[in-house]
């Protein structure tokens, strides 16, 4: 039988290869996407609102007819568009209007009857509805979809009409379902109480009623949520598979290391490395995920289970994601190695013997060629770099460890890639962008976490305001301060260049605003992407010794750079950033003992930029942070990719369906546990369908 991933949608009849174009653009080539393109939101029209019914404040549904319309310009904004209809039925009237929409200037004709749904609003003393969703009501054969039950709402590919995609949806239905395999065998439907996938695709479209609705969702979930979970549980399972390196966790070089710290390990430190070591001493591979707020010392972490690898005679390769991030910790680890220890006796190991080098895409070739060559030699006992480390012609003679930091900044394949380059090493990733515990053990549940919670003594408190930009003089005024008093200040902007179309400033415009204005008395920098590498080296050290006050940045602040000094920070249209991203741009703050300051100047209107600024504002934690930004993004945009490929869960809500997720954690470690090559016949519809999600998995997990 074909599958009806592979049955293009532009074969179905009524689409052709035009409408199919228009359909690609939303990521819809065949049934199967069709089908699984879900509704966003569902209007009960099996009562609809009469117009002298509707309340100002309440988004409402109404079937009205057009009694009139017109469309006229702005007299505030030369060419912009204001369309009008009045529409009523037999209770009232009421004025719709959608602004800049010229094509609906002969849309709304008198006569013709409309669904509208939207917010209603008082204006000029009168109710009205602003910019409503509308379809026309016109066809009696194709009012069963349309009203008189809970109607889908899709967002759609452009030109394609809400009535069509609805007719579409219901056609593949009826002539596909009978095709459809669901590969969820039956004994997993029957403990965890799921409809069967035909009844559940039938019922998230066109809802037989909320009941239905819910229990299809809650299936849709399940499997996705599953197929989520077996590429991690069958690859955890499969590290006990092969041998990996037993490692010389206590020795010369990690003793001496911490005798030489100047400071005391932290609780949640110590407990990490407690169980770093019993993960490398061990003959299984570690896999580990270490999870840490900005500056609580996961560095040292990873510092120290690189020597635990090299006092055993092995390589140890430490990958970040910026040529920035990856110098610092090359100068600071460095500095820590051939730091000289009053009193010491020789010994046949010692941290001055450490091999340390430095691998980047920058640099003349043939430099980083001897640094290859000594790689491969074993002459290298620890390199830190960037994606160079991935290239082609970089191998090591005995890797036995391999760190990831921010590890989110990496692609898919890019993670895996460093540690096929040794026989089965260690991994550690590292990640300053926290989730909450209970998630991060269901969603990563191929690595084993670790999570230092508390920041070393010794910091300095950072206050976080938000201000309005007819404030931010008073922002200004508190960074000229905190240069007075010997301090750094980092101003940041979203863009480079100044953009008229989102009404923002960029770095470059204010950066030189900043040297004839505000900041005219100081040494101002200017530090963003599109300059040459040597050249953000060049500014990042002026700033880092002390020679320039001020440092106007774009977002390339965002991962490491750790200059104690740096008290102040002001970002400006904060709202244009994430919250993890701005709770990782405040993170370049309070790294010494002095208050910090962070500044965030906004105009926000929207309820989600308000809450993200809102949580900045109340919180300091990054998982308290975490928690506030899940809730606000949701878990899509919020996990992004995931080591399998897994881009966004359609319908699955971790934050909301934390016990089905769990559950279908406990039903993936049932079935590879019963069946680790998912080889049973009843199994077989299920393995077809994760190899077909991902397909990276066929020869690492999955044999066939």
């Amino acid at each position: 039988m074909e599958k009806l991933q592979h049955i293009a949608l532009r074969y179905v009849k009524g689409i052709g290869p035009k409408k199919a174009k228009l359909f690609a653009k939303a990521g819809i080539e065949s049934i199967e996407d069709l089908l699984y393109y879900f509704p966003r939101r569902y209007e009960d029209r099996t009562r609809l609102s009469t117009v002298a019914e509707l309340k100002e404040g309440q988004p409402s549904t109404i079937k009205a007819k057009v009694l009139s319309s017109r469309q006229h310009t702005s007299f505030r904004r030369r060419g912009f568009s204001i369309t009008e209809a009045l529409v009523g039925d037999d209770s009232g009237a009421i004025v719709c209007v959608w602004f800049n929409q010229p094509y609906l200037k002969n849309y709304f004709k008198t006569g013709n009857c409309f669904i509208l749904f939207g917010k209603v609003e008082r204006y000029a003393g009168k109710l009205q509805m602003s910019s409503p969703e509308f379809e026309p009501t016109d066809t009696e054969s194709e009012e069963s979809l349309n009203s008189g039950r809970m109607v889908p709402i899709y967002s759609l590919p452009e030109g394609i009409t809400q009535r069509n995609f609805r007719q579409l949806i219901k056609h593949c239905l009826e002539r596909y379902l009978p095709k459809l395999v669901d590969f969820l065998p039956f004994e997993i439907r029957s403990r965890a109480n799921l409809l069967n996938l035909a009844k559940s695709l039938l019922n998230i479209h066109f809802p037989e009623s909320e009941q239905m609705q819910k229990q299809a969702y809650e299936r849709l979930s399940f499997e996705e949520f599953l197929l989520f979970q077996l590429p991690l549980v069958i690859r955890k399972a499969s590290r006990t598979q092969k041998q990996g390196i037993a490692h010389k966790v206590e020795g010369e070089l990690t003793g001496e290391f911490l005798k030489r710290l100047p400071f005391t390990l932290t609780a949640g430190q110590q407990k990490t490395l407690k169980e770093i070591k019993a993960d490398m001493a061990s003959a299984l591979a570690m896999q580990r995920l270490l999870q840490g707020d900005v500056g609580s010392g996961k560095t040292v972490v990873a510092t120290i289970a690189s020597l635990m690898a090299i006092q055993g005679g092995h390589q140890a390769a430490l990958m970040v994601p910026t040529e920035i991030l990856a110098k610092q910790h090359y100068e600071k680890i460095k500095s820590q190695f051939s730091a000289q220890s009053a009193g010491r006796t020789t010994q046949s190991l010692s941290l001055e013997g450490v091999r340390i080098c430095l691998l980047t895409g920058s640099g003349n070739s043939r430099e980083k060629d001897r640094i290859a060559k000594e790689i491969k030699n074993g002459k290298i006992d620890l390199v830190i770099g960037t994606h160079a480390l991935l290239e082609e012609g970089v191998q090591f003679l005995r890797l036995g460890l391999v760190i990831i930091d921010e590890q989110h900044k990496f692609g898919v394949g890019q993670r895996a890639l460093l540690p096929r380059k040794g026989p089965n090493p260690d991994v550690l990733i590292m990640t300053a962008t926290p989730i909450p515990r209970t998630l991060a053990i269901t969603l990563y549940g191929d690595l084993d976490i670790s999570v230092i919670r508390e920041l070393p003594p010794g910091r300095g408190l950072v206050r976080t305001m938000v201000c309005t930009t007819e404030e931010k003089d008073k922002a200004y005024a508190v960074a000229r301060e905190q240069v007075r008093q010997g301090r750094q200040v980092y101003s940041v902007y979203p863009v480079i260049e100044e953009s008229y179309v989102l009404d923002i400033a960029g770095a470059k415009k204010m950066y030189e605003k900043f040297k004839t204005d505000e900041f005219k008395e100081f040494r101002t920098g200017l530090i963003h992407g599109r300059m040459a590498q040597s050249a953000q080296d060049t500014v990042m050290s002026q700033f880092k010794k002390g020679e320039l006050d001020i440092l106007v940045s774009t977002t390339v602040l965002e991962v490491g750079i750790d200059v104690p000094s740096a008290t102040c920070m002001i970002v400006e249209h904060a709202e244009r950033f994430g919250l993890a991203q701005l709770h990782q741009l405040r993170g370049r703050i309070g790294r010494g003992a002095h208050e910090s300051f962070c500044l965030l100047i906004s105009d926000a209107s929207t309820q989600e930029a308000k809450a993200r600024l809102s949580a900045m504002a109340k919180y300091t934690d990054g998982f308290r942070i975490a928690e506030q930004d899940l809730k606000i993004r949701g878990p899509g945009e919020f996990f992004g990719k995931r080591q399998h490929g897994l881009t966004e869960l359609k319908v699955g809500n971790p934050l909301e369906q934390l016990q089905l997720l769990r559950q279908a954690r406990q039903e993936a470690i049932r079935l590879v546990a019963n069946d680790y090559e998912l080889s049973a016949k009843n199994h077989a519809a299920l393995k077809d369908k994760l190899l077909e999600r991902f397909p990276e998995y066929k020869e690492r997990t999955v044999a066939g």
